[in-house]
């Protein structure tokens, strides 16, 4: 571990199939008043909702809700909220959803104890927050932005055209119920989505500096390995509880810092990702899929070493005969052999963009990074786009 670092995770976690059982008990430790967020109302088709609202109602909870909060959360809709939670007087947010929703709810947890320009003060100034958000609890019913154990919220501006994130520890929600029976109904297309999602999280950091051998790594490849069994198992049968769980565990451990330590982590696929979405909603994970591929293409071979060890461990790539490129390169190909097999989307047309008209103002807005093996400069990214439709 050659990086010195700082390891902190304040969310509880309750697992599993009894994991409603807690919600009682942990609500207790807030106020009676509670702003419940959530979606476009698939909670009240497939009995969430009222197992819910069941609970709160037993814990004497006066509930206002807030509802319609779509994929790609927007800034607007946060601020919404926060007005509803400051006119209700709340005490916590529950959100109860997939990331989007946990997302949002954590800006509505800053727009409701703080107003004026919080976009460009905390999205895209990073400064560090100077208040005390209201606490979030969330409760899981999508798998892949790991948003129920981290600090992030990210947002879209629909005016500036820009999706960015803002984390700090003060919007880690305060608990999170993860059950895996509540995404059985996800259709299949979300569960890839969030199945890439959780792999993409996994690569960003493993595939960066630092490359001594250190735990950090080791454990991103058994959860990759476990990804790629667990997803054809999920997708032939969607109520398979040993893959669900094993997927949403997957998803949560992949952003709650436990991989982390002693990386420098990368993250500009997802970069390239927001800023699609900026011009194109879409799902998160869809998007991550159709560039990855180009992306690590052109990373490759600045990074070549962690490549190979990413083809060899991960993908069962048999470097016997091959050069340290050819092994590297075969990994990133059975890496776009596992997109395609498991219905994911392979490229930007296949995402519903349709025309390249747009793809070089995307570059040019585009979100730089340099953690990673290889700073792209915004004709890379616009390479990487192109290569990618």
């Amino acid at each position: 571990m050659k990086r010195d670092f700082e390891f902190f995770n304040p969310t509880q976690v309750f697992f599993g199939r009894s994991a409603m059982e807690n919600l009682g008990a942990v609500l207790s430790q807030y106020g009676d008043r509670v702003l419940l967020a959530y979606g476009g109302g698939s909670i009240r088709e497939n009995g969430i909702y009222d197992q819910v609202m069941e609970v709160l109602r037993a814990c004497g909870k006066t509930v206002t809700e807030f509802s319609g909060i779509l994929p790609n959360p927007t800034y607007a809709k946060a601020l919404e909220g926060g007005a509803l939670a400051r006119a209700c007087q709340a005490d916590l947010i529950l959100a109860v959803g997939g990331g989007s929703v946990i997302d949002c709810a954590k800006a509505v947890a800053i727009a409701a104890v703080e107003e004026g320009d919080l976009w460009n003060k905390y999205w895209e100034g990073k400064q560090p927050l100077d208040c005390v958000p209201l606490p979030v609890g969330a409760i899981l019913t999508m798998v892949g932005t790991g948003s129920e154990m981290d600090g992030d919220s990210v947002l879209t501006n629909e005016e500036t055209k820009r999706k960015t994130s803002c984390w700090d520890y003060a919007i880690y929600p305060q608990f999170a119920i993860l059950n895996p029976e509540f995404t059985f109904s996800v259709p299949e297309y979300q569960m890839v989505s969030g199945i890439f999602d959780t792999l993409s999280h996994i690569m960003e950091i493993y595939l960066s500096p630092e490359d001594e051998d250190n735990i950090s790594d080791d454990f991103a490849e058994a959860l990759m390995r476990s990804i790629l069994h667990n997803t054809p198992v999920a997708i032939a049968n969607p109520r398979d509880y040993v893959a669900r769980s094993n997927l949403m565990w997957a998803s949560s451990l992949a952003l709650s810092g436990i991989l982390a330590p002693s990386k420098q982590e990368d993250w500009e696929v997802h970069q390239i990702q927001h800023q699609i979405a900026a011009y194109y909603p879409s799902a998160h994970g869809m998007g991550l899929a159709a560039v990855s591929p180009a992306y690590y293409r052109l990373v490759c071979p600045h990074g070549l070493p962690r490549f190979r060890r990413f083809a060899v461990n991960v993908w069962g790539v048999d470097p016997a005969g091959k050069s340290d490129r050819e092994v590297a390169l075969a990994g990133i190909d059975a890496m776009a052999a596992f997109i395609r097999d498991s219905r994911m989307t392979p490229n930007l047309r296949a995402l519903g963009i349709l025309d390249e008209s747009r793809l070089a103002e995307i570059a040019a807005t585009c979100n730089l990074r340099r953690g990673g093996y290889y700073t792209l400069t915004r004709e890379d990214v616009l390479q990487v786009l192109r290569e990618s439709f």
